[in-house]
């Protein structure tokens, strides 16, 4: 279950199947995303597509000697490009594939304008999703819900992605969703519909297990989207974010022309392969060494190029020493750039404080710091109210709740209004009164030992002891431990083996971190083969953003943060 390889399969497919001969490769906002994250430009150059256009643009030329692949989502919009398209050909001849299901009434429209024949032939490939990294993916879609409910324009996207994710997997699932999210139930409706409509495309050879697709929704996880990362792929997300794979450094200072913005990939830069999963200590010995191996093969300046001999060796390493030198200077950048904002913004010191709220239950030593660290000038409005926020979910309920003196110590620090407001929204948007579950105080006495003896073993690393609740979830679903009161199936059957293919899949948005469990666990477990999706992959900054556009915030004013005193004791 590889996402990236999955995609990667579809689009060297549709360029063999147009045969040999120039291409234009012809692409809308959407898919030419879709297709960035998995192949370079360089890669596709390769196989003879030479030229790369976006369907909507208005001033293409007619090129009458390229062959054109389409690859185009099935909307309302693409269809009537493409129908303009055809009764007006630039090129000599069109591979059409839809990234998803399209409709009968749809293709006989497009056939009808194809009046000059010139198409020949129009398929289906399912790759209509982002594919961040093997085994994680994204749709890219920031505000999914309005409220508790689904926006249903996002509804619809989200589960053409989920049923294109399973379609290109081969995957006909059972499916799980979270009881406490309503709009976990609807998307798991709305999959189920679709696999019972289409149920010709989704049938695969039975596995003696079914897969399994489980729903979950963000609300009931709001901590984790709220820590600062230290493993490499996360922190860079966190500190300078990720866009398809691409890192803007425009705003770093003294940077040049050509690292303006840089490409993170895994399946073309072997650095970033080997360190994404990998904490900032060992990444900055890692570019040492790198730095050094670099040194050494670096063509000496005196070298005397005196035999034809020589001059062919230089011209041979030469694009490997210019790629390798591209690497370095990338990741010295990026590495640099990350350990200024540490330091300048005080991050280890915070981070340590978001861990304590995050894992430990002693709420007067918690305040205290969190009171401290507000005091202290390097700790920017941002990340002040992000402790805030991270106090507010935990001691919710606490009987000694301090949240209204933290808010004046926020105020009183010159946080502006729109980071205070987001306190109470965070709270509404994942707060005790929405959790299914238990984030906080570990019921079983499984849990309760574990806690206890993590207390006296002390931690590893104080700056990763936080778990994504989704590594609790996985471990009993793996186990055939969780509770089907919790997640119950949608329909009447149900798994009685262990679960072996699991697509989790979380509404509002994954994080990093937990695509980090699922790869710890996928390396980890024998026989078990995770993938996680989202409707996006969160930092702390989109996370804020998904809470504000759900509306959730306004219905909440300032003052409901504080609790009534008389709340017991957690």
């Amino acid at each position: 279950m590889n996402v990236v390889f999955a995609v990667k399969q579809y689009i060297s497919k549709m360029i063999e199947d147009s045969g040999p001969g120039m291409k234009v490769l012809l692409m809308d906002k959407e898919t030419t995303g879709i297709v960035s994250m998995v192949y370079t430009q360089s890669e596709i150059l390769q196989k003879e597509v030479y030229l790369f256009e976006r369907i909507d643009s208005q001033n293409r030329e007619i090129m009458k000697h390229l062959k054109a692949i389409c690859f185009l989502r099935p909307t309302k919009e693409n269809v009537d490009y493409m129908i303009q398209e055809l009764r007006r050909p630039k090129y000599t001849i069109y591979f059409v594939y839809f990234s998803n299901v399209i409709s009968k009434s749809d293709v006989k429209s497009l056939a009808e304008a194809d009046e000059q024949e010139v198409v020949a032939e129009v398929q289906e490939f399912y790759g209509d999703y982002i594919a961040v990294n093997p085994h994680l993916f994204s749709l890219n879609i920031l505000g999914c819900c309005q409220g508790r409910n689904w926006d249903p324009a996002q509804l619809s996207r989200t589960t053409q992605g989920l049923t294109a994710l399973l379609l290109s997997l081969k995957k006909c699932p059972m499916i799980r969703y979270q009881l406490s999210s309503e709009a976990a139930k609807r998307l798991a409706e709305c999959v189920k519909q679709v696999i019972t409509k289409e149920y010709e495309l989704f049938e695969f050879r039975r596995t003696e297990v079914p897969p399994l697709l489980l729903i979950l929704d963000r609300c009931d996880d709001a901590i984790t989207p709220l820590l600062n990362q230290w493993t490499y792929q996360a922190m860079v997300h966190e500190l300078l974010g990720i866009n398809n794979n691409r890192i803007d450094l425009s705003r770093v200072p003294g940077i040049s022309k050509d690292l303006r913005e840089v490409v993170l990939s895994a399946e073309n830069d072997e650095f970033y392969a080997n360190n994404m999963y990998l904490n900032f200590a060992e990444i900055g010995s890692n570019i040492k060494n790198l730095m050094e191996d670099f040194q050494k093969k670096k063509p000496k300046e005196q070298q005397k190029l005196e035999s034809i001999a020589d001059m062919k060796a230089f011209v041979e390493n030469y694009p490997q020493f210019k790629k390798m030198s591209g690497t370095v200077s990338k990741h010295v950048t990026v590495v640099g750039e990350l350990s200024r904002l540490v330091s300048e913004r005080n991050l280890l010191e915070v981070s340590e404080v978001e861990q304590e709220l995050a894992c430990q239950n002693d709420h007067s030593s918690a305040l205290q710091n969190v009171k401290r660290l507000l005091q202290n000038p390097k700790v920017t409005e941002f990340d002040a109210a992000r402790l805030v926020m991270l106090y507010a979910l935990h001691y919710e309920r606490h009987s000694s709740n301090s949240l209204p003196g933290l808010m004046m110590d926020l105020r009183n620090k010159g946080v502006s209004d729109k980071y205070r407001k987001l306190v109470s929204a965070v709270v509404e948007y994942g707060g005790k009164r929405v959790r299914g579950s238990d984030l906080f105080s570990p019921k079983d006495a499984v849990a309760i030992t574990k806690q206890f003896l993590k207390g006296l073993k002390g931690v590893e690393n104080v700056y990763t002891q936080h778990q994504p609740f989704l590594h609790e979830t996985l471990d009993h679903l793996i186990k055939g431990r969780l509770k089907e009161n919790l997640y119950p199936y949608l329909g009447p059957s149900t798994l009685r083996d262990r679960p072996q293919d699991i697509i989790v899949f979380v509404i509002g948005g994954a994080t990093y971190e937990e695509a980090l469990t699922v790869y710890n666990l996928n390396r980890t477990t024998p026989g078990v083969r995770i993938v996680l999706g989202g409707t996006t992959v969160h930092n702390t900054k989109s996370f804020l953003e998904e809470v504000l556009a759900s509306g959730l915030h306004s219905r909440s004013k300032e003052s409901s943060q504080v609790t009534s005193r008389s709340a017991s004791r957690r």
